[in-house]
């Protein structure tokens, strides 16, 4: 393990697991999937465009070549659908969401949704943005500078709230704190990918992660239960005062094709959805960059000072205007993707790059691995927003960047999430001096995302 940086260097290489030499045996390979999934990884995965392993549950194929990743992403989809494994994982909570629905229901679904996140309307939720970001900010000025913050906590919960503040106006169930904290508990669960899914155990056999998330789905349930209650009961007394948020438009959406509305099923699936991603991958990524930021003072100053002489336009368009903070992000999730890997399964005969690729396969596009892929990029395992930058030297080819996914299955909230970033990280950072507090050691750790290990420990001490 690597201690945590405290010299500020210009040239930092944050923690990571150094690849093994050689792939493990079934046994070594079911123990880290239930440890840490991105031990598995090797030093050809990082070297080489395409790597196969036959495994005791199957051929699986590693692949990091940009043209095969579109091609597995968005030119042939429908040869490519959604791994078993994957689809068990997510199902956990996420069935019948945009997340984890295939075929004819994900397309009618994906029309549907994406008019509610285009750019404009997704400008338009700056300004409650804004507000959280400015209650946040007074609570840490108002904790005082000696503080240690969890600043993964806070970010899950200040995630939370500007989803309850821009999209569910409402409020997320009756108590933010237990939502906030079942949240938490249900990734912890759901992230453990069970032995049983990899063996391909048939689906009615018991899974212990299935059994230990079964309250928490009851909860989640009840909660989104409630505030479609709400909403209908605000709709029905006073419908000119109804909030018109993305609960309003998850309930007023029509398929443009067809003018058919998602059912109550579909609604509830993606209202989970849209909180489970839109908290855990932006509280993560959020937290991964406040780290870089706090090892490196010279990228810490560029992020004050473009913030300092940006924020006086205005919010609208801020984030844009933001080139130096967007690229700060931007690498941290190239070294930390929220989501470090995505499988799926070749429906028929298929080449990459000479490699035959059999039909049942198991195809694998890991960005954690894309993206520190020695082919693709320069020092990869070094801290340099720069790659990011107008004008940087090296182009950064289609496909080599891939955070949110790519094709037509990519996240459908990207650009919310990046906006989101990027405001609270100039915000926080113009506002506050933060130091990592001495003596933790920071490692990543891969559930449903990868997030720190431990608590990420900060102290906040305000500017000016």
């Amino acid at each position: 393990m690597h201690d945590i940086v405290t010299d500020n260097a210009t040239r930092f290489r944050p923690p990571a697991p150094v690849p093994a030499e050689h792939v493990r045996g079934t046994f070594a390979i079911l123990k880290a999937l239930r440890d840490n999934p991105i031990d598995l990884w090797t030093r050809a995965h990082f070297e080489e465009p395409i790597v196969e392993s036959r495994l005791a549950f199957g051929r699986v194929i590693v692949v990091s070549e940009p043209a095969a990743i579109r091609k597995v992403l968005v030119e042939n989809t429908g040869d490519y659908r959604k791994s078993a494994i994957q689809t068990r994982v997510l199902s956990v909570a996420l069935r019948n969401g945009l997340l984890t629905v295939e075929g004819d229901q994900w397309k009618r679904q994906r029309r549907t949704l994406a008019p509610l996140f285009a750019r404009k309307t997704v400008m338009g939720y700056s300004p409650a943005m804004g507000e959280v970001i400015d209650a946040l900010i007074a609570r840490w000025r108002a904790a005082g500078p000696g503080q240690a913050l969890d600043i993964g906590a806070q970010m899950n919960r200040l995630a939370l709230d500007v989803l309850a503040r821009s999209c569910f106006s409402d409020g997320i169930g009756d108590n933010p704190d237990a939502m906030r904290a079942a949240m938490m508990a249900y990734v912890e669960i759901a992230g453990r990918i069970d032995p049983f899914d990899v063996m391909g155990v048939p689906e009615y056999i018991p899974r212990l992660t299935r059994w230990k998330a079964r309250p928490l789905l009851r909860y989640f349930d009840d909660a989104v239960s409630a505030m479609i209650g709400r909403r209908r009961s605000r709709l029905a007394h006073s419908p000119n005062e109804a909030p018109r948020d993305l609960l309003a438009a998850l309930m007023d959406a029509r398929d443009p094709e067809t003018g058919a509305p998602m059912s109550e099923i579909e609604v509830k699936a993606n209202i989970l959805t849209f909180i489970a991603a839109g908290q855990d991958t932006t509280a993560n990524g959020l937290t991964w960059a406040l780290y870089l930021l706090a090892s490196s003072r010279e990228w810490r100053d560029k992020v004050r000072a473009e913030a300092q002489a940006e924020f006086g336009a205005g919010l609208e368009g801020l984030a844009e205007r933001l080139t130096n903070t967007r690229a700060v992000f931007d690498e941290s999730l190239r070294l930390y993707p929220p989501i470090t890997a995505t499988s799926r399964a070749a429906g028929r005969r298929d080449q990459f790059a000479g490699r035959v690729i059999e039909k049942g396969a198991m195809v694998v596009v890991a960005p954690y691995i894309v993206h520190r892929h020695r082919q693709l990029w320069d020092d990869p395992d070094i801290f340099d927003p720069t790659r990011f930058l107008p004008g940087a030297p090296r182009k950064i080819e289609r496909g080599a960047f891939i955070p949110f996914g790519s094709g037509a299955r990519m996240c459908l909230g990207a650009s919310f999430a990046h906006q989101e970033a990027v405001i609270v990280l100039a915000s926080l950072v113009r506002a506050f001096d933060l130091e990592l507090t001495p003596g933790q050691t920071v490692w990543p750790h891969q559930g449903i995302t990868l997030r720190p290990r431990d608590p990420l420990l900060m102290t906040a001490r305000a500017v000016g």
